[in-house]
């Protein structure tokens, strides 16, 4: 008999798999996404210092589209550039949290790019 699968434990074991091979520096921190339901989270961490450098969400003054949708992903991938590229921060570590890089994390990531950041 198959059983049903928790989507929620999968994609937190995909996350750690993948945090076992990166990890963020001063030089080069790691650009993190979480995606709920309603909203998108992105920041910007060193983890050798164990801080935020900086954030950015769809519950940001700045941002228009408050869903977790593409357009709200384009916002958010350019002011987490922004904001970044003011810190002095060009170049990050790119980590999914464990999502499928398609549709809205495939946005953010390129809308990001395209305000400047390398990864």
């Amino acid at each position: 008999m198959v059983s049903n699968t928790n989507r929620k434990l999968e994609r937190e074991r995909r996350h750690i798999r993948v945090r076992n091979k990166i990890s963020g520096t001063a030089e080069r921190p790691r650009l993190c996404v979480y995606r709920s339901n309603t909203n998108l989270y992105v920041q910007v961490i060193d983890d050798v210092s164990g801080k935020t450098l900086v954030s950015a969400s769809t519950l940001d003054k700045e941002i228009k589209t408050k869903h977790a949708n593409c357009e709200a992903a384009k916002e958010v991938g350019a002011l987490i550039a922004k904001r970044a590229i003011e810190k002095k921060i060009k170049e990050v570590v790119f980590d999914r949290g464990g999502y499928i890089y398609h549709g809205v994390v495939k946005e953010l990531a390129e809308s990001a790019r395209a305000g400047g950041l390398e990864f």
